[in-house]
């Protein structure tokens, strides 16, 4: 054995023959090299063949074993025309994944079984040595020069999985001695293939499946439906090379599929016609709720054609809670390109496009819900503050403010000044039970009563009584008014109040800031309810402050509340200012102290102020 060949077995010898490929392997013992063509075998030799062919395990590189093979058979057989075939599971022929000596378009060859030399071999399972390729019938003539041949199938686990070609421009080159060796050797080459292929394979599925992780992360992230499909057909590249997606969805109104996504060698393409749901083989998938994987299209009587160039087509439903959403349709011009592996790596992707696209069209729909929400409320708010009063009383005894901020869009506070006479004016604040559009509507509802019934002036405990009746006459559970409703007498200086369980107001006196002790419950709460009514006589200077609980109740970010306290020292600091200024100071000091905080309540306020004049 020459040093080289005992340094790397697997690397070929360097060559000293005409054509380039003859070894220079002889054993230590052996006579001298026979003419061309003849080669001495013996039992060292036949040892030294099955040792190499054991060292065909240290690799699972395929690529690299399938070179090794073919040094390993050029060490015993000089040659020049070499090439391993090896079927092809899906399609059952013979394709060329290695060669040597072979012109580009025979590589190009796919061979059918029972085919010429190398697929009558693989179908018998049995060897074959031509001393002369032009007396065999089934002889591929793919290289005119070549006219002796042998060929050997690869054989492991029962299993034929392809054939050793060896080809010679010479009659009569090889031997029988060159079969059996060529033989022996077949037997550890396929085993060693059939592991190479299980390696990658199992490779393979391994970085398909650490891609789908990848993938089902990324997608699940995504809230936008189009902008989900866009990424998809992105992301699938990544574990097939398709060349033409699309992506049909289910139109439950029309019984229809709607094409969402559509790309043709890499570009976007928008397919107009809507779909059948039982129409071609993506209605198939969906009938059927499986995977249809279609080798050759142009013999399915069920394929509808979009892309005429198309020849293989796997279509995945999208099932989601037993409901078929759509279907991920991919195609390819080859036929027979999709795999098993391809279905499984589809399936499982497909399940979570699935879940993703439900997400982001419940995301959709939540979203244009709010919108619409949105617009509502808006246009709820404005209803609302047209409500409001728009002007003030005019009395030339006293002066009249109101601020009200709500803790949303729309809240249930509300206030109104009521006009009975040129000397007096009804003054209501209330607060609705509950929050948003029911309150608002509820404090709808109670304006247009106290407005109905103002023109019959009556006293703060007779429209509460009033307001009571017509409430409980439109009984809704668990909604009532906290309200305060008083009048002002512009021409004795005096103020009527009655409280149906709002919060009690504060009067301001010189630097004293008092609260006047009126309660009662809410009104329309229970049915044939009174009221107390208390009468004050003010003074030039005197302020009456109308709150809601949103002003007390406000909390800072320590979670302290603004307190009546609070309130009654504010009132006190800036008594001195006109009815509207102080009002603003006290929202402004409120807002002060939540420092930021959101409001969670409605905050109202109603200042009476006597002038003096």
């Amino acid at each position: 054995m020459s040093d080289e060949l005992q340094d790397n077995p697997g690397k070929a010898p360097e060559s000293r023959s005409d054509h380039g490929w003859e070894g220079d392997y002889r054993p230590a013992s052996a006579e001298p090299p026979q003419p061309s063509g003849q080669v001495h075998i013996d039992p060292l030799q036949t040892d030294f063949l099955i040792q190499l062919a054991d060292t065909l395990n240290t690799t699972l590189d395929l690529k690299t074993l399938l070179e090794r093979a073919a040094s390993l058979v050029r060490a015993v057989i000089d040659y020049r025309i070499f090439a391993i075939l090896l079927i092809n599971d899906r399609t059952q022929d013979l394709r060329m994944r290695f060669q040597i000596g072979h012109k580009p378009e025979v590589e190009r060859l796919r061979i059918r079984m029972g085919q010429g030399v190398v697929g009558q071999v693989a179908q018998t399972r049995q060897p074959t040595l031509l001393n002369d390729v032009r007396q065999a019938t089934n002889y591929i003539d793919a290289n005119p020069e070549v006219r002796s041949e042998l060929a050997v199938p690869l054989i492991t686990k029962n299993k034929v999985i392809g054939v050793i070609d060896i080809q010679s421009e010479q009659l009569n080159y090889f031997q029988p001695e060159h079969l059996h060796l060529l033989t022996l050797t077949a037997s550890r080459i396929a085993g060693a293939i059939e592991n190479a292929r299980l390696y990658t394979r199992v490779a393979r599925q391994a970085q398909t499946l650490q891609v789908l992780n990848e993938i089902s992360r990324e997608i699940t992230s995504i809230l936008d439906p189009d902008e989900l499909l866009e990424r998809v057909g992105q992301l699938i590249r990544r574990i097939i090379d398709y060349q033409m997606l699309s992506i049909w969805l289910v139109d439950e109104h029309e019984h229809v599929l709607t094409n969402r996504l559509a790309i043709r060698f890499g570009q976007r393409f928008d397919p107009r016609e809507k779909l059948p749901v039982d129409r071609g083989l993506v209605g198939a998938a969906i009938m059927e709720r499986r995977v249809i994987a279609v080798p050759d299209v142009r013999k399915d009587t069920r394929y509808h054609m979009v892309n005429e160039e198309t020849r293989s087509e796997m279509t995945v439903p999208l099932v989601y809670k037993g409901r078929a959403m759509g279907v991920l349709d991919i195609e390819h011009t080859r036929t027979h390109y999709f795999n098993e592996d391809h279905e499984r790596a589809l399936t499982t992707l497909a399940a979570q496009i699935a879940i993703a696209l439900e997400n982001a069209q419940l995301y959709q729909r939540v979203a244009q819900q709010e919108q619409r929400l949105e617009r509502d409320l808006a246009m709820a708010r404005e209803v609302q503050l047209r409500l409001l009063p728009q002007r003030k009383p005019e009395h030339q005894k006293a002066e009249f403010a109101a601020r009200f901020l709500p803790a949303r869009t729309i809240g249930g506070d509300f206030y109104d000044f009521l006009p009975y006479d040129r000397d007096t004016s009804g003054i209501a604040l209330g607060d609705v039970s509950g929050k948003a559009a029911p309150a608002a509507l509820y404090a709808a509802l109670v304006s247009g009563v106290l407005r109905s019934e103002a023109t019959t002036h009556p006293s703060p405990s007779a429209m509460l009584k009033v307001l009571n009746d017509a409430l409980q006459e439109r009984k809704l559970d668990s909604q009532y008014v906290a309200m305060v409703y008083a009048v002002w007498n512009d021409q004795n200086l005096t103020l009527q109040i009655a409280n149906g369980g709002a919060v009690q107001p504060l009067i301001c006196r010189g630097e004293e800031v008092d609260t006047i002790r009126a309660e009662g419950f809410p009104v329309g709460m229970f049915a044939n309810a009174a009221w107390e009514e208390f009468s004050i006589a003010m003074q030039p200077g005197d302020a009456v402050v109308f709150f809601s609980d949103g002003i007390s109740d406000a909390q800072n970010a320590a979670g302290e509340m603004y307190g009546t306290e609070r309130l009654a020292a504010c009132v006190k600091k800036y008594r001195n200012k006109p009815a509207a200024k102080l009002a603003e100071a006290i929202l402004n000091e409120v807002g002060r102290f939540q420092h930021g905080q959101d409001r969670f309540d409605d905050e109202t306020v109603v200042v009476v102020k006597v002038t003096g004049k």
